[in-house]
């Protein structure tokens, strides 16, 4: 029945109503479900959040607690027994330069050397003005070798120093670096030993032995860049490397003024029996305390051991018995590290064989000064080797700069700096002390290089470091066949003219080194060098 204008169906108002307040139920439910929903989100935000720097704040504890101390460990001990084999190579190397003095009858009649130019610096006056003879114990064997038979017997050890650099270096990065440096110093040692007995025979026979020295002791740097393929963590490799390297500046240091003193109270044959025990000696401790890889070293601790490892990780194992040697060829960061070397090693084998010879012939001073001055030079080289190993690894561990760049700066100022007081002897005229004090500053600031492009062979293929030194340090002795040659061509007439040409040239040669590094050298590993499936776990900057 229709209701009159005005007024309201009842059973109508009440469906309204049920259903406005149903829309309301559902848009309250809706806004409910949304707030929920966004509660629990950001809830699961905030959860995600915390998990992420709970996350990151224990990677980072971890990272920490991860890296064992380096006092009193394995890869510091390995280290140390590296650093002392090394010396005692240096030691057998270069004792015959000095030995050689006391082995010789002096046949020359006095005056005869630089008999038509007066001396480039005024002599001393008093006893020291000239120069005193070398004492030895009464049946001392002493031979008529000339000039020449001297030089081939002092270049022989080149001979074959040449031949074992890159076979070492190969086989090392296969089998292990252990068995071959440990022989390479052990065989150079005995044969040491015997040099006695071969100068008796003749010079032939001593220049047969020499040549299997250089033979055995070719193999041993190498070796060691092989073994620090496996133990070197890559934040430690510049100052573990530093201080084993060091080792031969060390041991010239040591031999230079110690063989004249054994020569004096022993007699010249001491010299060899006494260093040649102590590489037998040695050799004795590195087979029972040096193992080829953390794995397999029987008193490391269980956090070194698994620190180095995932450190290093895969670049650790071998290089198997093929190589890359067309990629090899042709990288430009390689062919600057050999370029490199060889500049460095001009200024550093012109100043180990030639500089007694300006001591003596420009200086005048006499033979135990001579000795001590000139082993002066090394004896710094080695604390400031050390302390940039230390920095070195500091500006990487830090990231204040990449790799490339912590390669780049040591390696110029290592060359730079020792090439400035090079020139710098050249202007110091008469004076011993500048003289003495820039050739000390030249050759220790030297060891600052010692961070940069010695170890950069590590940096760019860590698996094939051992072979890659192997072939820089062919190259890199090629100075110390040609550099002395250079040196008595410029020296003929004894004046301080030509003396300054020499440090002009090899300050020249040092400047070139440290521009073309800096323009070429890398500290980024190479293509060529790195697996697949470890393109992605590269540690640290580059």
């Amino acid at each position: 029945m229709p209701l009159p204008n005005g007024s309201i169906n009842t059973d109508e108002s009440r469906d309204t109503e049920v259903l406005l307040d149903t829309e309301v139920l559902l848009d309250t439910e809706v806004l409910l479900d949304t707030e929920v929903h966004l509660d629990t989100e950001v809830l699961l935000d905030t959860e995600v959040h915390l998990d992420t720097e709970v996350l990151l704040d224990t990677q980072v504890l971890l990272g920490k607690d991860a890296v064992p101390p380096r006092c009193c460990s394995a890869r510091l001990g390995l280290a140390v027994l590296m650093f002392l084999g090394i010396s005692v190579v240096y030691g057998l190397r270069v004792n015959l330069s000095v030995a050689m003095v006391a082995m010789v009858n002096a046949t020359d009649p006095p005056g005869t050397t630089n008999s038509t130019a007066d001396p480039a610096c005024p002599l001393p006056s008093g006893p020291e003005n000239s120069s005193r003879a070398l004492q030895q114990p009464d049946g001392t064997p002493q031979y008529p070798w000339n000039s020449e038979t001297q030089g081939w017997l002092l270049g022989a050890f080149f001979f074959g120093y040449l031949c074992t650099q890159i076979p070492g270096g190969y086989l090392a990065g296969h089998y292990g670096g252990k068995i071959f440096l440990g022989v390479g110093v052990f065989g150079t040692a005995v044969l040491t030993i015997l040099t006695p007995l071969a100068a008796g025979w003749g010079s032939r026979w001593l220049f047969a032995l020499r040549a299997l020295e250089g033979f055995g002791e070719g193999v041993t740097f190498p070796a060691m860049m092989a073994m620090w393929t496996r133990w070197a963590p890559p934040l430690e490799r510049s100052f573990l490397i530093s201080l084993s390297g060091s080792g031969g500046s060390f041991g010239a240091c040591l031999a230079l003024p110690l063989t004249g003193y054994i020569c004096e109270q022993l007699g010249w044959p001491a010299v060899f029996y006494l260093c040649g025990g102590t590489g037998c000696l040695w050799f004795v401790f590195w087979c029972f305390l040096v193992s080829d890889d953390p794995r397999t070293h029987r008193r490391i601790s269980e956090q070194e051991r698994d620190y180095i490892i995932n450190s290093i990780g895969a670049q650790g194992k071998g290089h198997g018995w093929s190589l890359p040697l067309v990629s090899m060829g042709l990288s430009v960061p390689l062919w600057t590290i050999i370029v490199t070397q060889m500049c460095s090693n001009w200024s550093f084998y012109t100043l180990l064989t030639s500089l007694p010879t300006y001591m003596n012939d420009i200086l005048h001073f006499d033979l135990q000064s001579n000795g001590f001055l000139s082993a002066l030079p090394y004896f710094c080289s080695v604390p400031v080797s050390l302390l940039s190993g230390v920095v070195a690894d500091w500006l990487i561990m830090r990231q204040v700069f990449s790799i490339t760049n912590v390669r780049k700066i040591f390696t110029f100022t290592g060359l730079l700096l020792p090439a400035l007081f090079l020139i710098g002897v050249c202007y110091a005229g008469c004076s011993h002390v500048l003289t003495v004090t820039f050739l000390t500053l030249s050759t220790g600031l030297g060891g600052i290089s010692s961070a940069g492009v010695y170890v950069n062979q590590i940096d760019i293929a860590p698996r094939y470091a051992g072979f890659l030194l192997g072939i820089t340090n062919t190259f890199g002795t090629i100075p110390g066949v040609v550099a002395p040659i250079v040196t008595g061509y410029f020296t003929e007439d004894h004046t301080m003219a030509g003396w300054r040409k020499v440090f002009w040239v090899a300050a020249g040669i040092n400047i070139g080194g440290a521009v073309i590094f800096t323009i070429f050298g890398s500290g980024k590993m190479e293509a060529w060098a790195v697996e697949d499936k470890e393109e992605e776990k590269a540690v640290g900057p580059s």
